[in-house]
Formats: structure tokens, C-alpha cells, sequence
């Protein structure tokens, strides 16, 4: 089974310490995220991984060479120019002839794979959503305006419930087939599906998930870790 690892953004959000660091490579505890995460896809069956990459690439494929250190196969596509989250799954298109995962390199998550492919396999979709349920308080009081203009409700700092992409996938290869030349990104993907009359499955996790995108993620991502290492990584 083939993992496509999407590595190749700036982390913008995390400067400056993705300045000279491709944040794939930040560590949680001592282990570079994306490491945590190889070991986990390895012990649901991933043998083969494509890694994707572009800022500092040069350091990616350094660490983790072909991937044998790990017991993996990887191999890499280098973004000569930025592309989006969904643009250079468009090099593989008419490469692979096996369902697959797609990914973020930055995911620290508990997330059982193997149950993700098989209810993929079995929905019939071309393309499956890890779906995570997140709470987000919202620090301002949000009126409830009729058509009149008139104020009939208030809540002050409500939190909100809300089921946000993980961006976590799996995919068969028919979806690959129409993402067009040049930028595009994972939510036109799915939007464009959707578009066409195409199903989109989705598959729920009722886990722990985070990406290390934002400073305090990133922060919140280190203590879980220190506090439960063996809820993430595998036995060797």
C-alpha cells in the first residue's frame, strides 16, 4: 500500500523556526513529526511512500534517504514551483492502480489507518475525508439579526462544534485523473467533485488529532507526546 505525504509547504505560521527548517522535520519530543507519522502508516501495511516536497527538500530527502532505515520504500517529487495541496498529485496521475492515502506531513494523530482504507474501499468513492470534530470558543458576542434588521438573540463567547478535514485521505486513482496543470488545492479538488455529482465520503475520528501548524498546536502537540509516546508511535 502507497502513502502520498504532502511536505513540501513553508510553515509559514511557525517562523522563525521554519526559516531554514521544513517543518515535516520539527521535532515532537525528539522524533521529527513526520517520522511519528511514517512509523505509524508502516504498521497498518504502508510499504511505499512518495514524498512531496519543495521548501528545503534538500533536507527531507537527506533524513530519510530511500526510507530503508524505517523499513519503507520512499521516493520523492520536487515542486520546482509552488502548487497547492492537490497540484502535484497530478505527476501521478496514471502511475498507481491501487487505492492510496494522501496526507499532510505535519499530523500528530492517533488515527487508525487501516480502518480509514477499509471503510474508503468499501463506500465506493473515489476520494474519503478523515473527519475530526474540533471545538473553537469564539471570543465575541454574535448577534442573531432578523430580516428587519432587528437584534432577537445574543450569545456571548459561545463555542462552536465544528468537523474540520484532518488532512488525512484516502483516494483511488480515479480521483486524480481530472486535477488540472499548475496550482490547485485540496478543497477545489473536493469542491470539484463535488461539482460533478461525484461522492465524497467521509470517515470519523474520535481520537486525538492535531497539525503542528500554529505555534500553540505546536506546543500542545509536544506535551500530549511527552505525556503518552506509546499512543503514537508503534512498536519497533
Amino acid at each position: 500500500m502507497r502513502a502520498i505525504i504532502l511536505a513540501g509547504g513553508r510553515g509559514t505560521r511557525l517562523r522563525p523556526f521554519t526559516t531554514s527548517f521544513p517543518k515535516p522535520l520539527m521535532p515532537v519530543g525528539d522524533i521529527p513529526i513526520l517520522e511519528i507519522l511514517l512509523r505509524q502508516l508502516k504498521a497498518h501495511g504502508v510499504t511505499d511512500v512518495t514524498l512531496l516536497t519543495g521548501h528545503l527538500a534538500y533536507l527531507l530527502e537527506g533524513y530519510f534517504e530511500d526510507g530503508r532505515k524505517l523499513g519503507l520504500h520512499i521516493d520523492y517529487v520536487r515542486e520546482e514551483q509552488p502548487l497547492g495541496t492537490a497540484g502535484p498529485l497530478r505527476q501521478l496521475a496514471g502511475t498507481l492502480d491501487d487505492d492510496f492515502f494522501v496526507m499532510n506531513g505535519d499530523l500528530l494523530t492517533d488515527l487508525d489507518f487501516t480502518a480509514l482504507m477499509a471503510h474508503h474501499r468499501g463506500s465506493g468513492a473515489p476520494v474519503t475525508i478523515s473527519v475530526y470534530t474540533r471545538s473553537e470558543k469564539i471570543e465575541l458576542g454574535i448577534l442573531k439579526i432578523d430580516e428587519s434588521g432587528d437584534v432577537v438573540g445574543y450569545d456571548e463567547k459561545p463555542t462552536l462544534n465544528l468537523d474540520v478535514s484532518m488532512g488525512a485521505y484516502a483516494m483511488s486513482p480515479k480521483a486524480l485523473e481530472k486535477i488540472p496543470a499548475g496550482a490547485y488545492d485540496m478543497p477545489q479538488l473536493i469542491l470539484d467533485q463535488l461539482s460533478t455529482n461525484g461522492r465524497v465520503s467521509s470517515w470519523r475520528h474520535r481520537g486525538f488529532w492535531l497539525d503542528i501548524g500554529r505555534v500553540d498546536d505546536y506546543s500542545l502537540a509536544n506535551k500530549m507526546f511527552a505525556e503518552n509516546p506509546t499512543g503514537f508511535l508503534p512498536p519497533d
